[in-house]
């Protein structure tokens, strides 16, 4: 479409000052209202508002705007509003350029008012008023999906979805890696702030999960792996034999002749149990597990005392593992967590002495099915005093920095049944206490009120006397004096960690993982429980440590989500991915070659792509001889103007370093530099782009032509770093010395998500570098021109 016949209306967000505090709006609109085509420009104190909104709407009616430009905060926040506008407007979604001036400028140079700011704001705006002149029309496209939801983990969180799923009438496939479902919920005793009775609140959940006809339970199951698109996931599970078939009837009878015993993991290793066995009492399924470990020896059958006492032949020691595909239409993670090895706390005694243990054990000593049955003694003795220790490995940079957020309050409850119902005396030593929800400063009130001693300090060291009881040093950070107490067991607080197989887990479908290990969200207020990948949905401690409650309504929500992406039996995809251009193909298949989804095929002789097999991962684009496959919206078109717009106004003795960001990992990463309010240097201009595997030796040349100094590639996503972009620039920085441009202007960088500051320091060590070089001459310049050109 020729530039004379586009109206384009661009619109500026102040942000309610979180933009306009930085940069002068007012010159940036001063400015733009006078570009070529510019119909309206219009400047609001929130432009995502109703109001606001509703004026774009107008603006694009009344005065037949064909594409529209808004400059304010991420896409990642408001793209989606503002594609809604335009389809309200009858305006095609994407006739819109999203222009990110918060996170990648205001909050990035802020919080004073910045000339550079304003300029590099006006610089980003350009780079999508250019690209808007290569926008096109793009229309979704839809295939059949499947209603079957996969749920990954059988705890609360995962028990809850599934339940809430089946209820609305999809097929639900809920596997968890241990023999029954309940998580680590179904160790506790009560839960705060209310002291309900743990398994009264559990087990009803546990047995409607047995008893719905729409949950198909895989207990002992893991998954290997996760293929496929959204809508249409294939997933393989491993399902580990039992030993003990359905027939089981619970009788116990072989149980009470097995030899072998060892400790029971469920009782924290308080307890013993023997190599048959039931997990617990309200297990689900209520099937016995042989341990294979124990049983067998080279495969060979070491004891048949259980098989001869079983009447109901309900023992197979020949049961083999099962290979189970699924096709699922989307998937809920529902990991849970784990807790910190209390081991690494070296200075406490944890695994020394055996009078210091974890909350964990300390849980089971209080349960009344515990292995004491609610006595809490240690080796035969009497516990009439305890410490707690709050923040013991959390909160601590040499351990976990965050904090676990739970532990104040399981502490006050542990404290409270303990003093109350038991008459033991509880010190607890805090760093903070926090108790920031819904009855939870009136569970710390009935602490105090019932004696339980609250203690501001850090515990220095832990040492056993000769009388076998517990010395605790620790610092009152409130009177600044050092005390020394004498206990009778010491219970340690550790915090909650990601499940050990999520990582694992997370790799095999390329999702992404927070600084702490935890799932990534979407967005934390807009997204809470979306992942970064559309269809895969996640909830309860998978994402970040929470209580039941929270996990709950996490759980709610994600089942809700899942429900509503597969509302129709119809998925829509994304139209933004590789398309081939006909009439320059010459079937040479090397695109095929290259594609790591197998999207691509050769029909009469052309090269065609199935964007339903496609992942957008754009590595088959500059790989083409004849440059026959492009992206939709993120064509070279597009990418060249955005780098002619960002690139304009350059000083003589500014140096301009483009910095090229794969749009999914990579720009959350720059997102969360804003976020922290990390600075980098102003001369940076990031350039948002599918991957780092569609950049060509042409996109670096384009940027170099029109004034870049240096440019940096930064990608997110292992599979492209590993298969694609690593190798690539090694080939493309020599072929740049033959234009004279020293291989040192370039520089390649894989951050994936948890690392996203060390973007922030390349950008300053690149820029340090840069500047030692000095502006690319003009006469390199001319050089690239006329190769281009010619």
């Amino acid at each position: 479409m020729e530039n004379k016949l586009q109206r384009i209306g661009i619109f500026l967000c102040e942000c309610g000052g979180n933009i306009s505090d930085v940069i002068n709006l007012s010159t940036i609109h001063d400015q733009i209202k006078n570009w070529d085509n510019v119909i309206v420009a219009e400047q609001n104190k929130y432009l995502c508002s109703q109001p606001a909104q509703e004026m774009i709407i107008k603006s694009i009616k009344e005065k037949n705007i064909d594409r529209v430009i808004v400059a304010c905060c991420t896409p990642r926040m408001h793209l989606t509003t503002f594609k809604n506008v335009l389809d309200f407007a009858g305006l095609n979604q994407y006739m819109l350029e999203f222009v990110n001036i918060r996170e990648h400028c205001s909050w990035i140079h802020g919080p004073q008012a910045s000339i550079v700011a304003t300029k590099k704001a006006l610089n980003l705006i350009r780079g999508g008023y250019e690209r808007s002149h290569e926008l096109e029309p793009l229309e979704t496209i839809s295939e059949k999906g499947s209603r079957e939801i996969l749920v990954i983990g059988g705890g609360i969180a995962g028990i809850t979805s599934a339940l809430q799923l089946g209820n609305l009438d999809f097929k639900v496939h809920l596997v968890e890696q241990n023999p029954s479902i309940g998580g680590n919920m179904s160790k506790l005793t009560k839960v705060f702030p209310t002291l309900d009775c743990a398994q009264c609140i559990l087990a009803p959940k546990m047995a409607e999960i047995g008893r719905n006809l729409n949950v198909n339970l895989l207990t002992y199951s893991e998954v290997l792996d996760i293929t496929g698109r959204p809508g249409n996931f294939n997933v393989k599970i491993l399902k580990k034999p039992r030993y003990v078939l359905k027939e089981c009837t619970s009788c116990n009878d072989c149980v009470n002749v097995c030899p072998v015993i060892v400790p029971n993991e469920f009782e924290e290793g308080m307890a013993v149990r023997h190599a048959i066995y039931v997990p617990f009492p309200q297990a689900v399924p209520a099937t016995y597990i042989i341990d294979r470990d124990l049983c067998f020896k080279s495969d060979t059958l070491a004891c048949d005392k259980c098989f001869q006492a079983c009447i109901r032949q309900a023992i197979n020691f020949e049961q083999l593992p099962e290979i189970i595909d699924l096709h699922v239409g989307a998937i809920i993670m529902a990991t849970g967590y784990e807790l910190y090895d209390a081991k690494r706390l070296t200075n406490y005694g944890y695994g020394i002495y055996d009078n210091v243990i974890s909350m964990m054990e300390l849980e089971r000593l209080t349960s009344a099915s515990g292995p004491t049955e609610g006595n809490v003694t240690m080796t035969g003795r009497n516990i009439k005093k305890i410490a707690i220790l709050l923040c013991a490995g959390s909160r601590d940079k040499n351990h976990i920095s965050y904090c676990s957020r739970i532990c104040c309050m399981y502490a006050m409850k542990q404290a409270f049944l303990l003093k109350k119902m038991l008459s033991i005396d509880v010190h607890i030593y805090y760093t903070d206490i926090r108790a920031t929800g819904k009855g939870y400063e009136e569970l710390y009130w009935r602490n105090q009120e019932v004696g339980v001693i609250f203690t501001r300090g850090k515990v220095a060291d832990i040492w056993k006397n000769k009388n076998k009881r517990l010395n605790v040093i620790v610092e009152d950070t409130l009177t600044g004096n050092v005390s020394e107490e004498e206990f009778d067991l010491v219970a340690l607080a550790t915090p909650m960690i990601p499940s050990s197989g999520l990582k694992d887990l997370a790799s095999k479908i390329k999702l992404s993982l927070g600084e702490d290990g935890f799932i990534q969200e979407r967005h934390p207020k807009l997204d809470p429980v979306d992942s970064l990948i559309t269809g895969i949905f996640a909830c309860g401690c998978a994402l970040s440590p929470k209580d039941v409650r929270d996990t709950v309504s996490d759980a709610l929500a994600a089942a809700s989500k899942a429900s509503l992406f597969l509302k129709s039996e119809f998925i829509t995809t994304n139209p933004e991915k590789a398309f081939v251009i006909a009439e320059l193909c010459d079937g040479c298949e090397i695109c095929i070659q290259t594609c790591p989804s197998n999207a691509i095929t050769i029909r009469e002789e052309k090269a065609t792509i199935d964007l339903f097999m496609c992942t957008g991962c754009s590595a088959c684009i500059p790989i083409c001889p004849k440059e026959s496959i492009d992206f939709k919206n993120s064509t070279t078109k597009q990418i060249i103007a955005q780098l002619r717009g960002v690139l304009t106004d350059k000083e003589d003795d500014e140096v301009r370093i483009i910095a090229f960001v794969d749009k999914n990992v990579g720009y959350t990463g720059m997102d969360f530099l804003g976020l922290a309010r990390v600075d980098y240097p102003e001369n940076i201009r990031i350039v948002s782009i599918p991957s780092t595997a569609i950049l060509g030796l042409k996109h670096l040349l384009y940027a170099f032509m029109f004034g870049a100094d240096g440019i940096l590639m930064i990608e997110g996503q292992q599979d492209i770093d590993e298969e694609f972009s690593k190798k690539r620039m090694i080939e493309m920085s020599r072929s740049l010395t033959e234009f004279g441009i020293k291989r040192m202007r370039i520089r390649y960088s894989y951050v994936p998500l948890p690392v996203y500051r060390k973007a922030a320091e390349l950008f300053i060590s690149f820029t340090e570098r840069i500047k030692k070089f000095g502006s690319l001459s003009d006469e390199k310049r001319t050089v690239i021109k006329q190769k281009i050109l010619s």
